[in-house]
C-alpha cells in the first residue's frame, strides 16, 4: 500500500510526506514550492528519465548525462488538467540515436507510470537532442 499526506502549515502551504518519509514543501499559489501541478510534471520527467537511464545503463550505452524537460498546456476550465505535454529529451555522450530512441519508447509505452496515467487526458509528445559531448 502507498501512502501519502499533506499537512497545512500557513497560506496555502503544505508539508507533504509519502511513503519514504522525505517531505516535501507544496505551495497552491507557487510562490515559496512547486505547485501539486508543477509536481506532476516533475515527476513525469524523473519517471521517464529513470527508465532511460536504466536502459541506456543496460544497453552498455557510453552517455554522461540526461535531462528530461516538459512543456506542457491545460484545460481551460476546472479541473485544469494537462491536455498536452512536450518531452525533449537532452542525452550527452557518444550514444547511437536508435538507442536513445528505443529507451524513449519503452519508457514511454511500457515503463513510466507516470506517463501512463497522464496519457489518460494529455497527448504526450517527445524530441531527442543528442550531444556527443
Amino acid at each position: 500500500m502507498f501512502t501519502a499526506s499533506a499537512r497545512w502549515t500557513e497560506k496555502f502551504q503544505f508539508e507533504s510526506t509519502g511513503n519514504s518519509g522525505h517531505k516535501l514543501l507544496v505551495d497552491g499559489d507557487s510562490k515559496v514550492a512547486n505547485s501539486p501541478m508543477e509536481l506532476v510534471l516533475d515527476a513525469l520527467c524523473g519517471c521517464t528519465a529513470y527508465d532511460v537511464v536504466s536502459i541506456l545503463q543496460k544497453k552498455r550505452e557510453p552517455f554522461t548525462g540526461v535531462e528530461v524537460s516538459a512543456r506542457a498546456e491545460k484545460a481551460p476550465n476546472p479541473p485544469r488538467v494537462y491536455t498536452a505535454i512536450e518531452l525533449v529529451y537532452r542525452v550527452r555522450g557518444n550514444v547511437t540515436r536508435k538507442s536513445v530512441e528505443d529507451a524513449v519508447r519503452l519508457s514511454e509505452e511500457k515503463y513510466c507510470s507516470v506517463a501512463a496515467m497522464l496519457n489518460k487526458t494529455a497527448k504526450i509528445t517527445y524530441r531527442i537532442e543528442l550531444d556527443s559531448k
